[in-house]
């Protein structure tokens, strides 16, 4: 199904990607209070390290022979129109029609492309947009995450049923995100959080899943609907379209295919062996005479 396979190396990366970016945005409902009081600015380590794993991402798909010049090509080009996406939008009342380039990126080219493409994307439009901050490394996971999942989805490529899969995937993982998103800064609003939505160090897990519950539906459901619809729409819309471009681009591109040089004898510049050779010097020189 995907143009550009995944392999074990590369799995492996972003599998330990997963298991941290899963720690760094649970770890509210299973901390303690001196874990919260210790560790809670830890987020620049925690940016370099995802960083760290994305390089390593890369390095284990460029030593497996996956990532070559095309691949790195298809990477910029998802990286660069996610930002612009995001230029032109910035988040507002929470639409980011960039998750639609990452999905359909996703969706073609496999996941392992979704997932530093859309990583990259997320990384080139807050460099774009001076949106460097603590939240930036969360919001790096998410995003790749969601071009993760594009990769996993089912169903056949070009099938009737494919733009409304990913229409129903874009508009769940758009209030996915923000659901997710929240929970960078959930746990540090101590008194600035409204009675019975903030974090309780130490509290058991079904209290703060409870408080966090409240929390979303009150101040940022609103926000994250808006993104999975309009997402949602421009899969519908304008999907099947850049599914075709992807796809034909994919095909030009001939990814995975291995590159073999030979010459056939008697070929015109191409002697097979040294009475060819002279034999063709030879021609050379009458014509020039």
């Amino acid at each position: 199904m995907n143009v550009i396979p995944v392999r074990w190396s590369a799995a492996a990366a972003m599998g330990l990607v997963g298991a941290i970016g899963a720690m760094a945005f649970l770890w509210p409902f299973f901390a303690s209070a001196e874990f919260v009081r210790s560790h809670g600015n830890d987020t620049p380590w925690l940016f370099a390290g995802i960083l760290a794993l994305l390089t390593l991402v890369c390095l284990a798909e460029l030593t497996s022979g996956r990532l070559d010049a095309k691949t790195i090509a298809v990477l910029g080009v998802t990286a660069a129109a996610g930002g612009a996406m995001r230029v032109l939008s910035a988040g507002t009342a929470g639409l980011e029609p960039m998750f639609f380039i990452i999905i359909v990126a996703g969706r073609v080219l496999g996941p392992g492309v979704g997932f530093v493409g859309g990583a990259l994307a997320l990384l080139t439009g807050a460099l774009l947009t001076g949106g460097v901050g603590p939240w930036l490394p969360f919001q790096m996971i998410g995003a790749g995450a969601i071009g993760l999942g594009a990769g996993l989805l089912p169903g056949r490529p070009g099938a009737r049923s494919e733009r409304w899969v990913l229409a129903g995937y874009a508009l769940t993982s758009g209030v996915t995100f923000g659901l997710f998103m929240n929970l960078w800064f959930w746990p540090f609003l101590g008194a600035n959080a409204p009675t019975g939505m903030g974090f309780v160090p130490g509290a058991s897990l079904t209290e703060n899943l409870g408080h966090y519950a409240v929390f979303y539906v009150a101040t940022s459901l609103a926000w994250d609907l808006p993104r999975g619809v309009l997402n949602a729409i421009l899969v519908t819309v304008a999907g099947p379209a850049l599914l075709r471009v992807f796809r034909r681009a994919a095909r030009r591109a001939a990814f995975g295919s291995e590159v073999t040089f030979t010459s056939s004898p008697g070929e015109r510049g191409s002697p097979a062996n040294e009475d060819d050779v002279v034999a063709t010097a030879a021609d050379h020189g009458t014509l020039a005479r």
